[in-house]
């Protein structure tokens, strides 16, 4: 399996773990079931958009929401919401549901909530809905050197 979200990790020379799926998982839930490992853990990347044209990479705790409001807030926009399909994949390169923080066809800002490093490995997806990447925590943080604020619902 080649993907820019994996292609990405082996460039950058960092340990990770491929979780292949047995069936493209369509929520969060069946994707933590199919790598086995606690929804918590997995880290769900939501493209925010404003009126603009502006894009933004919100990332959340699998169970979490984004609340678009307070994206908007920190980056001072006046409307924000989630990007629709068309957007995502113009935008990042890859479909909704593969989307991770690394491997972006275009550098986004990012924005992580502070929950993310509650956990010392996470999951993110592997830019293909046939498997997840598990690694550790602080490496997806050196990678992406994210802004932090409180971005759940």
């Amino acid at each position: 399996m080649q993907t820019s979200v994996i292609h990405f990790l082996d460039n950058e020379g960092v340990d990770y773990r491929l979780l292949p799926h047995s069936k493209p998982a369509k929520t969060i839930e069946e994707a933590a079931k199919e790598r086995g490992v606690a929804p918590e853990q997995m880290v769900k990347s939501i493209l925010l958009r404003d009126m603009s044209g502006f894009h933004v990479l919100a990332c959340v705790p699998g169970p979490a929401q984004v609340d678009p409001t307070k994206v908007r807030a920190i980056f001072g926009c006046r409307r924000m919401t989630c990007a629709d399909a068309a957007d995502v994949e113009k935008i990042t390169g890859l479909v909704i549901g593969t989307v991770a923080p690394v491997g972006l066809k275009q550098p986004l800002p990012l924005i992580f909530d502070h929950s993310i490093k509650a956990h010392e490995r996470v999951n993110i997806s592997s830019g293909d809905r046939m498997a997840g990447i598990e690694l550790e925590t602080d490496d997806l943080l050196l990678l992406c050197d994210p802004m932090f604020a409180d971005i759940c619902r």
